[in-house]
């Protein structure tokens, strides 16, 4: 999903702040083998601590903002691999 490591996914998606920053690796989708599914298919994008575990905005303190990055990997996922089943894969549909 993300190929640049030096910026964090969601600064830039809510707030338009492309200015580097530490950041940790974050797979889109887990849980139940599905964190080897996102590792294969490249659903993982990059967070700022605060977007990350910390903030009000973290995917995993956020019940919202974790739904949209999984909607947006899905999003992704069916534009590059068209002949691919998200569903099948990953056991749910985000959209």
């Amino acid at each position: 999903m993300q190929t640049d490591d030096s910026y964090c996914y969601l600064c830039r998606k809510l707030h338009d702040d492309d200015f580097p920053k530490v950041t940790e690796e974050h797979h889109v989708v887990f849980g139940n083998g599905r964190r080897s599914a996102s590792e294969k298919w490249g659903l993982k994008i990059r967070l700022c601590k605060y977007h990350h575990t910390e903030g009000k905005e973290a995917v995993h303190r956020n019940r919202e903002i974790a739904d949209m990055v999984k909607q947006d990997a899905q999003r992704e996922f069916e534009k590059r691999f068209p002949e691919e089943s998200f569903l099948q894969i990953f056991g749910r549909n985000y959209l």
